[in-house]
């Protein structure tokens, strides 16, 4: 069965989905078989594959809410080997509707692992904010990415979702491990960008990853054409970037805190 990573961080605007497209297309372009799942009502990890939302027909809704088989809710991509199970605004209705369930917090987790044997990795692209879908996708998932932006408030917000991780392990998912800390927006040029990246690694010693995402006119640019930085511009630094943190996981890149 395939490893399910999750992508989370509560704030917003730190490189989550561009994260989660750029490492399952990486993944996928080293012959692996990877789902990315868009756990965010705003879809942008499907869009930014390449699917259009008036296209959309079966969506990560009808799989969590309407008991759709995973296989008939999940779409290609234009990368070859990579799968999206996509979302649409219609996933604000599930928080609403988890509420009233048993075992809400569980509920992807419990519809997800019977059904992903013919992937090698699962990626959950997670909403902004620590709601009922990141619950689901951190207790879904085997280890967690983090993506982390090169400024000044980044470790006071990593602090606050390291503390939810550890209550989530305690009540939901005690086996979910910290694949790293990946640090995105990265600004050779700025000396407050390798500050931050210092001390986070002071704070975490072996639980960053060694690679470092750039701040990447073409990173901006490919969502837009819906496709992966490696498929947009293979030679710019960005692509370079993920595909060195892609190669971190395929060798076994995993932390523990």
């Amino acid at each position: 069965m395939g490893e399910i990573i999750t992508i989370a961080n509560q704030k917003g605007g730190v490189g989550k989905t561009t994260t989660s497209i750029n490492l399952a297309a990486c993944l996928a372009a080293a012959e692996k078989r990877v789902l990315l799942v868009d756990a965010d009502p705003q879809g942008n990890a499907s869009s930014g594959l390449g699917l259009s939302r008036a296209d959309i027909e079966l969506s990560v809704y009808d799989f969590l809410i309407d008991n759709i088989p995973l296989e008939q809710a999940v779409r290609p991509s234009r990368m070859p080997g990579l799968d999206v199970l996509p979302a649409t605004t219609d996933l604000v209705g599930a928080e609403v509707e988890l509420l009233d369930m048993e075992e809400r917090e569980s509920l992807l987790r419990r519809k997800l692992r019977p059904q992903i044997s013919s992937y090698d990795y699962v990626f959950i692209d997670c909403p902004p904010g620590l709601q009922l879908l990141t619950i689901n996708a951190l207790t879904a998932g085997d280890s967690l990415i983090i993506p982390l932006q090169a400024e000044y408030y980044a470790l006071e917000g990593l602090t606050d979702l390291l503390r939810t991780v550890s209550l989530i392990r305690r009540s939901y998912n005690p086996n979910l491990a910290l694949k790293g800390i990946l640090v995105t927006m990265f600004d050779t040029r700025n000396r407050l960008s390798h500050e931050v990246a210092e001390e986070v690694r002071r704070h975490f010693p072996g639980q960053v990853f060694n690679t470092m995402i750039p701040r990447n006119v073409r990173l901006s640019e490919c969502p837009s054409h819906g496709l992966p930085i490696i498929s947009y511009d293979i030679r710019s630094s960005g692509a370079e970037a993920y595909l060195a943190a892609a190669s971190e996981i395929l060798n076994g890149k995993n932390g523990t805190y």
